[in-house]
């Protein structure tokens, strides 16, 4: 899946957060939602706009953006 069919950045849409195409559905609404267990059932029910091909590629997005991050260590790791 390329996330980049289903998501965007545009400085004028909720502050320039990346959001499913379209919509003012935020990438950090969807991930945060299903870290609190909420099913992607329901998602897709209180967001109408909302297919789970956006929520595969909320997820693919963000493993795209953690593996450009770089560590910083702290506690007994840091050098």
């Amino acid at each position: 899946m390329d996330w980049r069919n289903y998501i965007e950045q545009c400085p004028d849409v909720m502050m320039g957060k990346p959001v499913i195409k379209g919509t003012r559905l935020t990438v950090e609404l969807i991930l945060e939602r299903l870290g609190y267990g909420t099913p992607a059932e329901d998602l897709l029910a209180a967001y109408p706009q909302l297919r789970p091909e956006h929520i595969q590629a909320a997820q693919a997005f963000a493993a795209d953006y953690l593996a450009l991050d770089e560590t910083i260590w702290s506690g007994e790791f840091a050098q």
